[in-house]
């Protein structure tokens, strides 16, 4: 079963929410191209996801979802805007869904968990999610333990629903090997930062695209949330923090709110900039449904090569 059949799109790729970022037009863009928009709710208000979701209707007649996150502070009241919106489609992350499940499988929505390993796939499985994403360490942003490649196949064959690759997912050629080791989609966020109708600050497209391959960096294991960055000033700040066993008020204090920093503000140097392995994929502003018909193409020649 292929992720596109459950959803009902034409190519199965999940644009991956990011929060400040994921807005109507993204999410517009990539739903119109084929693929499953996602507006964010990390860093909006109830009434703006409100907002956005009414926008993306006037977008575009695809396919689109929320992705809610679970420790959201106004999560009551996200949750109520999905449902008066008539959303049909939901992701999700950062906490534990199962209380929320029986109000969502009865307002007919379609669950579609983000997991981090074979224990929480066959719970979300069981709770009765229509397919799961796995978010390997490669991925921008928060991330888990393990790497997309290492695990997807044994996350695979422990359920029976489809499982989403995510986590250093940028080309054609990485979407079929996500296939063969067994996934019925990819899920794309970093890739999508590049995209001509996302809407960040330019300075953050053009830092990202004169990044090295080399130049991400994990911090916050010293708070126990590991995130995924680009190097900076800041990520070298934090990171020296990390090595000093600096309080948690002082890794806060150069924290929080550095994300809007970086994607509103534009602040290239201590703004947190989230972006996954692969940088190296990040090479132009183009728009997303190129980015999109452009990874398809790839992976229907790589396909057609490997089988000759």
């Amino acid at each position: 079963m292929k992720i596109n059949e459950v959803l009902n799109i034409k190519y199965p790729i999940l644009q991956g929410a990011m929060a400040h970022v994921s807005k109507a037009e993204t999410a517009a863009a990539v739903s119109h191209a084929g693929g499953l928009g996602m507006i964010a709710t990390g860093g909006f208000t109830p009434e703006e996801v409100r907002n956005e979701i009414r926008k993306i209707k006037t977008l575009t007649d695809k396919p689109f979802g929320v992705n809610l996150v679970l420790i959201h502070p106004m999560l009551d009241e996200i949750k109520k805007v999905i449902l008066e919106e008539d959303v049909k489609i939901i992701a999700c992350g950062a906490g534990n869904p199962a209380p929320h499940f029986p109000e969502w499988i009865e307002h007919g929505l379609k669950v579609i968990p983000i997991i981090a390993n074979i224990k929480m796939a066959k719970k979300v499985e069981k709770l009765g999610a229509v397919a799961c994403v796995f978010e390997g360490n490669e991925a921008g942003g928060h991330i888990g333990s393990l790497n997309t490649m290492a695990a997807l196949v044994a996350i695979c064959e422990a359920v029976d629903i489809p499982v989403v690759s995510a986590g250093g997912i940028y080309t054609g050629k990485q979407m079929l090997a996500a296939e063969v080791l067994g996934a019925s989609g990819v899920q794309m966020a970093t890739r999508f930062l590049v995209g001509k109708e996302t809407e960040i600050h330019e300075n953050i497209k053009n830092f990202l695209i004169e990044a090295k391959d080399s130049d991400t960096i994990v911090t916050g294991f010293y708070s126990g949330h590991p995130v995924r960055v680009v190097k900076n000033k800041l990520a070298q700040k934090l990171y020296e923090l990390e090595k000093e066993a600096a309080p948690s008020e002082e890794f806060e204090k150069y924290g929080v709110g550095s994300n809007k920093k970086a994607v509103v503000d534009g602040d290239i140097e201590w703004g947190s900039v989230m972006a996954g392995e692969g940088l190296a994929y990040l090479t132009k502003i183009e728009p997303i449904s190129d980015i999109i018909e452009n990874t398809i193409e790839e992976y229907k020649m790589a396909k057609e090569n490997i089988c000759k």
